[in-house]
């Protein structure tokens, strides 16, 4: 097995969960100086949930559940800070006494700088070691366009938003290839578009763009991008079962952040963390991505182990019977020894 560059997963992703004060606040506790900030309201079922970035700056926001340009919240996010973030008074994020939850990952600390590996220059925030980049640029709506992601591999998911139009977040995973694609901010099943990512899989410099204006419109563009780090982030798919008894997905590493989607039929993406997710036959807290859902279930959690994760219901979301899932998960803590993932057992 391949030894781990990661000895502490939580310098470079961790849920922060933190309750609303109706005023202005310091969030505390991540850990490091996030570069994206991912927030949904755990209490109201009608919050967005909200994207902000280091390259894109604090108070810009965008939403996974709409395909909505990005705007400027002056009294959200308003700055990302050494242990955590500041929040003014919005309510969708600091709403006084309700419960939200935070993910938050470490790229490079920057506001990025200038990449010239692709034809199309971009503004990249990167963190090779942990796999993640930010990655800023600006369309020209030209087939064949390529944008350089810096992390020096290929990255295995990439997640792609216009910023000034009406556009779907576009899904790039390993698992269907290039030809295909997933939208975040819908419950879709895969889809075949030339146009989207110009059935071209990504490089270990570059992504590449078709001429649609998902991936490639004449405008600023943002991408997520992530590459599997052993011991740390995974990226694969799995069959279901349609048995409560559902599959187990090994991962090499105890997870504390999944989400998967089923990729055949029209069913919600799905959200799980180790802070709000107990399972092992206890409460199940999720999310969905695309819509505004916060859900408490005894019957729909997933089980996190050592090693891997275990779908514990026959919902189709996650465990359709003969049904094809994607998934990406971060991970928990280390296990084995001296750095090495364990082997499942």
């Amino acid at each position: 097995m391949p030894y781990t560059t990661i000895n502490k997963s939580t310098d470079y992703f961790n849920t922060k969960l933190y309750t609303g004060n109706g005023s202005t606040q310091s969030i505390t506790g991540v850990g490091f100086q996030p570069d994206l900030i991912w927030i949904k309201d755990r209490d109201t079922a009608v919050d967005w949930h909200w994207w902000n970035d280091v390259i894109r700056g604090a108070t810009k926001t965008i939403h996974s559940n709409v395909n909505n340009a990005e705007s400027t919240q002056a009294s959200s996010i308003t700055a990302f800070d050494s242990d955590g973030f500041t929040l003014g008074n919005d309510g969708s994020v600091n709403a006084n006494s309700e419960n939200y939850a935070s993910w938050n990952w470490l790229a490079d600390n920057t506001t990025g700088s200038s990449n010239t590996d692709g034809s199309i220059t971009s503004t990249v925030s990167a963190n090779t070691t942990a796999g993640f980049s930010i990655v800023s640029y600006t369309g020209n709506a030209t087939a064949g366009a390529t944008v350089g992601h810096g992390l020096g591999v290929a990255p295995k998911m990439v997640i792609v938003k216009t910023l000034a139009q009406t556009n779907n977040w576009t899904v790039y995973h390993e698992s269907i290839g290039a030809t295909k694609h997933l939208h975040l901010n819908t419950a879709d099943a895969e889809s075949t578009a030339t146009n989207t990512f110009n059935d071209t899989a990504p490089t270990s410099s570059v992504f590449t763009l078709g001429s649609g204006t998902e991936t490639n419109a004449s405008g600023n563009m943002i991408a997520y991008c992530f590459a599997e780090i052993p011991g740390y982030s995974k990226f694969g798919s799995y069959t279901g079962n349609g048995n409560a008894d559902g599959p187990f997905i090994y991962t090499g590493f105890k997870p504390a952040f999944v989400i998967y989607k089923n990729i055949d039929t029209g069913y919600y993406w799905k959200l799980i963390d180790n802070k709000t997710n107990t399972g092992n036959g206890n409460e199940g807290a999720y999310t969905h991505p695309n819509t505004t859902d916060y859900v408490n279930s005894s019957s729909l959690y997933d089980d996190f182990y050592s090693n891997g994760f275990k779908i514990r219901n026959t919902n189709v979301t996650g465990n359709g019977s003969g049904l094809n899932y994607i998934y990406m998960a971060f991970g928990q803590s280390l296990v084995g020894s001296n750095n090495v993932p364990c082997t499942a057992r």
